[in-house]
């Protein structure tokens, strides 16, 4: 008989070598194969088990935690757990400053590791001295033996996925790995990631999922910084840029709203068997997008990595009454419903990039609009709108002859056919219009502006459907 191996010398060495399994249900009609990296097996629950390890091996190298010391951190919540596994090996203490929008379950999560956690206001700009990044700062200084790892500046972050995530899911695709998908928050994971196959394997598309509401991928497109908008998913997105985030190393962004990923999420458990977090149904949706409106060779195989485990979730959208309320299992009026009020209205009207702009401003006018989308094979490249044009001809009257990306604005941002109206109305508080696209294909079936919604809310009952 073979002598027993060593065991593992403690909990931390569980971390990372987390299996990928084939999606087959949510997936099925794809004609790829598409791989989940299964993050929540980790031992706190999380991909976020992967940095507390690397910042603290770090920081206990070049003495900024000394034995007795306190780690002090700004979290969603998962990166806390990481932390608070670590200190729990290692013997320091830890308190956590988390915003009001996280679920209790985290809190309490947070609680049994032994963890002191303050919780902030939400809705505050990061400068904001109550803003939970300031709040972990100003505990951080007073309290006398702390460490702040500061996971949005922290190289550790990146890092750690540079040097095991990235290796894995390389191993996991193989030789027909095309494309890496996963959600953006401090960014740490996807820059790791990306720089990994960067310098490994170039070929290979990374793909990041922000949630509508985040900045992270307006600054990606435009290089400014967008106002943030509300969003309720967790773990993801940013209302500022971290600088643990390499944009040079993601290749695209896809935009996914709070509906989109809620409902895939609890699909992910229900066809799947998957018991996940929000941010894994985001990045399986802005996944599933991605694929159905690019030019994905036949036979790839597709990484989509899975941040977190569902059972942080259960009060929030895991639970009936909280979907219900938040307008997400209103049997009402959607997206879709709008789309099919335009009466005598083409329901989308799009030019491509090759139109001249000459063409585009009649066919605006053909149907009475001042704005549609530039669309390729279903890509959102962009948008055009009358003002701009005009604008344009102003200063040079032969621009009516060039292509339409002579005049090209930014693409409108994207919700699917059966988002709520109350998500709807919410978005386009901010935005022009929405492009609005099939859930099931990634279709573009409409265009919907303020003035439909406007034609929406001004009819008899309209109002009790939001």
């Amino acid at each position: 008989m073979n002598p027993p191996a060593d065991p593992p010398a403690s909990i931390l060495d569980l971390i990372g070598d987390t299996p990928a399994i084939p999606l087959r249900r949510v997936t099925e009609g794809v004609p790829y194969r598409v791989l989940v990296k299964l993050e929540f097996l980790n031992p706190g629950g999380s991909v976020k088990d992967r940095i507390g390890t690397s910042m603290i091996d770090e920081a206990e190298r070049v003495g900024l935690l000394r034995p007795g010391g306190t780690i002090v951190e700004a979290t969603s919540g998962n990166t806390g757990v990481g932390l608070a596994l670590v200190a729990a090996v290692r013997g320091y203490r830890c308190v956590f400053v988390l915003p009001d929008k996280m679920s209790s379950e985290k809190i309490r999560l947070l609680r049994a590791y032994g963890a002191r956690v303050v919780v902030t206001p939400s809705q505050l700009p990061p400068e904001h001295p109550m803003s939970h990044y300031s709040v972990a700062r100003r505990l951080a200084r007073e309290i006398p033996g702390a460490y702040y790892p500061n996971q949005y500046e922290n190289e550790g972050n990146a890092l750690a996925h540079y040097r095991t995530t990235g290796p894995e899911i390389d191993r996991h695709g193989g030789e027909d790995l095309t494309a890496v998908v996963a959600t953006v928050g401090t960014g740490g994971t996807l820059s790791g990631i990306g720089r990994y196959f960067k310098e490994h394997r170039p070929s290979v598309r990374i793909v990041a999922v922000d949630p509508a509401g985040s900045i992270l991928g307006t600054y990606f497109r435009t290089k400014e910084v967008a106002k943030v908008a509300p969003y309720l998913v967790e773990g993801i997105g940013e209302d500022m840029i971290p600088k643990s985030i390499h944009f040079q190393y993601i290749d695209e962004f896809v935009e996914v709203n709070d509906a989109e990923s809620f409902a895939m999420a609890r699909r992910l458990a229900r066809e799947e068997g998957l018991f996940v977090g929000g941010s894994s149904g985001s990045a399986v949706a802005g996944a599933l997008r991605w694929l159905s409106t690019r030019p994905v060779p036949a036979g790839s195989t597709i990484v989509i990595v899975l941040p977190d485990s569902g059972d942080r979730y259960l009060s929030k959208f895991y639970s009936d009454e909280w979907m219900r309320e938040k307008g997400f299992l209103d049997p009402g009026a959607t997206a879709r419903s709008l789309l099919s009020r335009k009466g005598g209205l083409p329901a989308l009207v799009a030019a491509e990039p090759t139109t001249r702009v000459r063409d585009a401003l009649a066919l605006l006018r053909r149907h009475g609009f001042s704005q549609m989308p530039i669309l390729s094979s279903g890509a959102n490249l962009g948008s055009v709108q009358e003002e701009e044009i005009l604008r344009r001809m102003l200063e040079d009257e032969t621009v009516v002859e060039r292509t339409v990306a002579s005049v090209l604005r930014p693409p409108f941002p994207e919700v699917g056919a059966d988002t709520p109206v109350a998500s709807v109305l919410h978005r386009l508080k901010e935005e022009r219009a929405l492009l609005v696209r099939e859930p099931a294909t990634g279709t573009p079936i409409g265009l919907l502006t303020r003035y439909d919604l406007l034609g929406f809310l001004s009819e008899e009952g309209a109002s009790h459907a939001i």
